[in-house]
Formats: C-alpha cells, sequence, structure tokens
C-alpha cells in the first residue's frame, strides 16, 4: 500500500508520523471518508470543503489547497491501482511538543489513505441492522460541534463499546437534551406515514450522503423533514435508517428489542438504497489523469456565442 505523507508517496511499512504530531498526542486535527466507485471519487468536492470548514473551525492551515490535495487523492488511487476504495485524508495540527499550546505546532501535516473496502455491513442489508440506544450521550455543541469531524473521536468509540456489549450492530446517541442525534458514524432518519424525518444537524454531522438522501426524496416525491425526536419516534418508526460514506444507505430492523415496522428493509428504505447506487454508479471525479485533463479543459473552454457561431455560418 502507498500512502501520501506530506508531499511524498511511501511503503506503508515507511508512512510513518512523528510521536510529537498533536494529532496523535490530543486527537488535534480533521479528517473525512470518502468512496470511490468504478474509477471516480463521489462527492470530492463537497468532502474537502467540509474538510477545510473542519480545519478552520479548529484554527488549522491546511498547508496544501483543495486542488493541490485533489491531486494527492487522485494519485494516491493511481499509485495504489485502485477504482474503487475508501479514501481517508487527514490534517493533523502536526509536530510540536507535549504541551496543549498548537501555537507551538509550526505546520499542519497531510496524510492520504486509500483502501479497498465492500460493504461495511455485509449481507445486513437485506436483513437490517440491531440498534441499541446507549447511555453516552453525544458531545453538545456547544463543547465540541459534532459538524467537525475530528480526530477525537472517543465519544463515538465509547458508545460503539456500549453496543457491542449490548449485542448491537451500531449505537444511537441522544444528545444532552434527550433528543435523538446519530449514530456511533452515521446519520439517522424515521420513517412515519411516507415521510422522512431526521435530527436537525446541529447535534450531530452534516453528512454527505445524508445529502444525497434529501436529494433522492425530493426526486422521489417522498416529504424530508428536520424536528427534533425520541424513543418514541423511534420505536413506533415504519422504517428506519442510517446512512453514511462507509455505511451508505443501511436499514435498521431492530431497536433495543423493538422491531421496527415488519422487521424487514422497507419500500422508502429500498428505493432509497437503489437510488443511492444509481447515483454513485453515475457521478464522481474521475481518479485517471487523462479523464481528469480532458475534463478540466472542458470547462475551461469557453463556449462560442451565438453571434460568433452566425458570423462562421456566414462565411461558410
Amino acid at each position: 500500500m502507498i500512502i501520501y505523507i506530506d508531499g511524498k508517496y511511501l511503503p506503508e511499512a515507511l508512512a510513518k508520523v512523528s510521536v510529537f504530531d498533536h494529532g496523535l498526542l490530543y486527537g488535534d486535527g480533521v479528517f473525512e471518508g470518502i468512496r470511490a466507485y468504478k474509477g471516480r471519487i463521489f462527492r470530492l468536492k463537497e468532502h474537502l470543503d467540509r474538510l477545510y470548514d473542519s480545519a478552520k473551525t479548529l484554527d488549522i492551515t491546511p498547508p496544501i489547497t483543495k486542488e493541490e490535495l485533489t491531486e494527492a487523492i487522485c494519485e494516491t488511487m493511481r499509485r495504489n491501482k485502485l477504482t474503487d476504495a475508501y479514501i481517508r485524508p487527514i490534517i493533523t495540527r502536526g509536530i510540536g511538543d507535549l504541551g496543549l499550546d498548537p501555537r507551538k505546532c509550526s505546520k499542519a501535516s497531510v496524510i492520504v489513505i486509500c483502501v479497498t473496502w465492500g460493504a461495511m455491513y455485509g449481507d445486513l442489508y437485506e436483513k437490517g441492522l440491531k440498534a441499541i440506544t446507549v447511555s453516552v450521550r453525544r458531545n453538545a455543541a456547544e463543547s465540541l460541534p459534532p459538524n467537525v469531524k475530528s480526530l477525537n473521536y472517543l465519544n463515538n468509540i465509547l458508545a460503539k463499546i456500549e453496543a457491542n456489549y449490548k449485542g448491537g450492530d451500531e449505537a444511537i446517541f441522544f444528545d444532552t437534551n434527550g433528543y435523538v442525534a446519530e449514530g456511533s458514524g452515521d446519520n439517522l432518519y424515521i420513517i412515519k406515514n411516507g415521510e422522512i424525518l431526521t435530527p436537525y444537524t446541529l447535534n450531530n454531522l452534516r453528512g454527505i450522503t445524508r445529502m444525497v438522501v434529501k436529494e433522492l426524496a425530493e426526486s422521489l416525491g417522498i416529504t424530508f423533514r428536520e424536528q427534533n425526536l425520541g424513543y418514541f419516534d423511534l420505536y413506533t418508526a415504519d422504517e428506519l435508517i442510517c446512512t453514511g460514506t462507509a455505511a451508505e444507505v443501511a436499514p435498521i430492523t431492530w431497536v433495543d428489542g423493538r422491531v421496527i415496522g415488519s422487521g424487514k428493509p422497507g419500500p422508502i428504505t429500498r428505493q432509497l438504497m437503489a437510488g443511492f447506487k444509481t447515483v454513485t454508479d453515475r457521478e464522481g471525479y474521475p481518479i485517471s489523469e487523462e479523464v481528469a485533463r480532458k475534463k478540466a479543459a472542458a470547462v475551461k473552454k469557453p463556449a462560442k456565442s451565438a453571434g460568433a457561431k452566425k458570423a462562421v455560418s456566414r462565411k461558410k
């Protein structure tokens, strides 16, 4: 495996960070999870926009531009001969000392990892996941905003540990106000009476897959609405879904011992799963250098005006 670190493409065994990097010492950094399908990187711009917004919130200055990171991601994919992959770009605070002060870190560090990763939940896309509502509360937005996709994932890990011990495939977080927030690594949606209901994004990540689900719902004529949700809404849902870059669109058919709906992935869930596959099959930023150059050239090439076209026609 070839990994990108600060301008170099290194074999996995040589891809190392300093023990004084604040990303390691304090979880001081940000990351993204991105998917590539059939030689195209899905929603790359949206992911990088979120990555750089997360960095800005933490007052981290990325040492490279979005365009340079785009090329680093594509080149890492090419060097690993991957067309379908899970991509992890990381920006850490960089090397400092054992103190907390971020001013001691003179330059941020950038890492790109690309790995082969199939369906995260295997055959559970047909059976449905079991979910556990956990006692761990989602980080309060006024303490550590859930919309910062930071390297500090201990809150999520504690939730996942509890779900593991209680026999769940996924954890369901509530926030400090008692409202449903999200899963340990994905957004949540309740389907009730033909409508899709989902929590406000103040207490959970503004997911890229969440954006796609909203677009799909609109194209299918299904109401997509944000509102506060509680235990009652979870247990009485007709269908329940979680989504994320790694999870894609996955059904939840059991929560805390309660069977959700029919106990099988419901009709709207299946529509969204099929729609998501269609979108990922046709969209994406090309990994191929040649295709990327042609695409860039097409964007830069000015279109002929109507007047110019008429002039050419008269000349002929």
